[in-house]
Parts: C-alpha cells; sequence; structure tokens
C-alpha cells in the first residue's frame, strides 16, 4: 500500500495566503520524514478553499526540496490550462527529478475562472477530451499537430521530450531531428543498447491519473488507459461501483486483462487523515475546522454564467468524511485503510492531513501517520 498526504493549501478563516503556502511546504518536508509515499497538490482559483493557483509549479519548489518522496497533481485543471504548456511542465519535471512526479488531471468546474482565462464553458462542457488527447500525445510521443475544435496548429517537435529513449537510435534520431517522413537515414556511429529492457526507466514518461466524478469520466479514463483519482466523498461502496464502470469501459474499449491489473494498481482515493489517541479527539479535532474551512472557502465559488450551485451542509459534511475515512486512533485509521483496500482492491491513498488547519497539528498528524499507521499497513 502506498500512502500519501494531499495537501490543499487551504487557507482556514484568520490565515493569511502565506500561511496557507507554508504550512505546504513545510507539510511535504514533514511527509518525507515520514515516510509517506507522495504528497499530493490541489490547485484553485479566486477562492480560499485552496490559494495553490498551479500545483505543477508548487511541485517543481518543492521537488528540489525534497530527494525521495514522490509528488502529484491532485489535480492541475485542464479546462482552464493550454494542455501543451501543461504537458511541457510535465515533461520538465519528470525528466529533471529522476520521475518523482505524477501529473493528476480533471476538468475542474463552471467557475468564473473559464470566463477569466478565456477558456470558456465550452472547455469545461464539451472540451475534456480533446484536452486530455492534446495532453496525452505530448507526453507520449515526439511530434505533436491539432486539428480540433479548441486547438489547431501545425507539427511541432516535442520538447522536452518525456518519453525519449535513453540513446536515440538511426530512425529515431531522424525523427527527433524533424526527418520524418525523408529516406531513411543510417547513423553507424550511434549506439542502439539501452539495457536490457530495451528502455531505461522513466523513460516512458510520468504517471497520468485523471480525476473521475462521473460516468462520462471514468469511461474517458477507462478508454484511454488511465488510472482514476477518486474523490473525497466516496465512500467504499461507491469507489466499487465506479470500478465495476471502469472494467466495463475498458474491455468494451478492447484492452486486454494483464493490462488492467497493471493500471488498477494505480488507481489513487483521496480521504481524510486525522489520527488522535482516542477517536472522539480526532473527530473533534476535524468537526472544530473544516465546517469554518468549507463554508469559508467553498461559499467563495462563483459559476461563469450564473447557474445555481448547491454547497454541502458543511457541519454534515465533515462528519461524512470522519464516518468514511481514517480518523481515529492510529489502530482504527489503520483499520479503515485496509478494509477500503480489501473491498476494492485500491492500494494508493491520497489523505487529506491539515484538516486541523494549524500548522504544528498538521505536521504532528503527519508525523504519527507515518510512525504509527503505516507500520501497521504492511
Amino acid at each position: 500500500m502506498r500512502v500519501g498526504a494531499f495537501l490543499l493549501s487551504a487557507q482556514f478563516p484568520g490565515q493569511s495566503h502565506a500561511q496557507a503556502l507554508d504550512r505546504t511546504v513545510t507539510a511535504t518536508l514533514a511527509a518525507e520524514r515520514a515516510g509517506l509515499d507522495a504528497v499530493w497538490l490541489a490547485e484553485h482559483h479566486f477562492v480560499p478553499y485552496g490559494v495553490c493557483p498551479n500545483a505543477a509549479t508548487l511541485a517543481a519548489l518543492l521537488l528540489g526540496r525534497t530527494s525521495r518522496i514522490q509528488l502529484g497533481t491532485a489535480v492541475s485543471v485542464l479546462s482552464t490550462t493550454h494542455p501543451v504548456a501543461l504537458g511541457e511542465q510535465a515533461a520538465l519535471l519528470h525528466l529533471t527529478s529522476g520521475g518523482r512526479f505524477t501529473l493528476g488531471v480533471g476538468r475542474g468546474g463552471p467557475w468564473i475562472d473559464l470566463a477569466v482565462f478565456g477558456t470558456g464553458v465550452a472547455a469545461y462542457e464539451e472540451g475534456f477530451a480533446e484536452r486530455l488527447d492534446l495532453l496525452l500525445g505530448f507526453l507520449r510521443g515526439s511530434r505533436l499537430r491539432a486539428d480540433g475544435p479548441q486547438f489547431t496548429f501545425p507539427e511541432v517537435a516535442v520538447v522536452p521530450r518525456a518519453a525519449e529513449p535513453a540513446r536515440l537510435r538511426g530512425t529515431e534520431l531522424a525523427d527527433w531531428l524533424g526527418l520524418a517522413g525523408e529516406p531513411a537515414l543510417r547513423f553507424p556511429r550511434q549506439r542502439t543498447e539501452t539495457g536490457p529492457a530495451g528502455v531505461e526507466p522513466g523513460s516512458a514518461g510520468p504517471g497520468v491519473v485523471v480525476a473521475c466524478t462521473s460516468p462520462a469520466s471514468v469511461r474517458l479514463a477507462a478508454e484511454r488507459g488511465l488510472p482514476m483519482l477518486l474523490g473525497m466523498h466516496s465512500g467504499d461502496e461507491d469507489k466499487e461501483a465506479m470500478l465495476a464502470a471502469y472494467r466495463a469501459a475498458w474491455r468494451a474499449a478492447g484492452r486486454g486483462e494483464d493490462q488492467l491489473a497493471r493500471v488498477e494498481r494505480e488507481h489513487v482515493a483521496a480521504g481524510v487523515a486525522q489520527v488522535a489517541d482516542r477517536t472522539p479527539a480526532a473527530r473533534a479535532t476535524l468537526l472544530r475546522a473544516m465546517p469554518g474551512w468549507f463554508e469559508y472557502g467553498l461559499g467563495a465559488h462563483r459559476t461563469v454564467d450564473g447557474r445555481e450551485r448547491r454547497m454541502r451542509d458543511p457541519h454534515a459534511y465533515t462528519e461524512l468524511l470522519c464516518d468514511l475515512h481514517a480518523v481515529g486512533t492510529p489502530r482504527q485509521c489503520a483499520d479503515r485503510l485496509l478494509a477500503t483496500a480489501e473491498r476494492t482492491g485500491i492500494r494508493r491513498f491520497a489523505l487529506l492531513a491539515e484538516g486541523s488547519g494549524d500548522q504544528q497539528a498538521t505536521l504532528d498528524n503527519i508525523a504519527r501517520l507515518g510512525a504509527e499507521v503505516l507500520p501497521q499497513l504492511s
């Protein structure tokens, strides 16, 4: 099982933007010390729910300050970002970090962001598949062109190329130089050995996961052969239903069972973790802080077209999260994660660790997660 911390750079009432971001930085360093597998970073615009506007940029900073832990985005929003620009960022982070970066992408919401960044509501409602395909084309290929409703541009070379082989062979070098389509070129002095497996580690590019909150996004992830990121609101029963839908879409697309087994090991479940000596104390910590943050942070969202939106009752939602996730004693937290793994097969978790809203309490929570919960999962 791989357990990571999910950090939203949440601005709790009374805190500054700098305090929220500093908590994310110090919590990431604590997560590496604690032995966690990964840190997952969120991005939001114009709301105190999360004050990081670019998760890939923050990941770059944190990759430079750490040496072992994986950094992922949960998620980078494709509806407001040019997919090629995001692909360039992801390739850069993959190549310079030794493969420690994972790109999580999502559709986002119908927020005012779409107007501010000029992409429009169509990018959210209709454009996710085209944007995802363009991103994947950049991350997995050597040359790229677009001729779609949202993006049209002539063929360009992919630079930097996240999926480049360790040593370029003759035809690959010609392709890399932009000579594809010309008579085959031979470069007799080029070495062709690339190790026993044919490629070196990391040559396939960064991992990509897709945030899935609807049947359409589940189907899209399966058709593209990508693992899912499942949200905090999903209980084990919901996860089972989405996994069943994923498998059905995978098989309908004609994909093989061996590859399905490999990809399913990469699904990620977002959740909450709060460790305390007693369960009531863990729940009380979250119930003191999270409802105010939800009301203050989520309540600031504005839709792009004035459409009505409903917000969950903040206290009831916090209660639900406490019921669904790893909130309680170290033994109870471990049991909760093991139960989800046993029922769903999911072995990869991104756990919100900053629900207390307090920097020192967040660091203590991460330390206990590493020292007292992780050993019970092995």
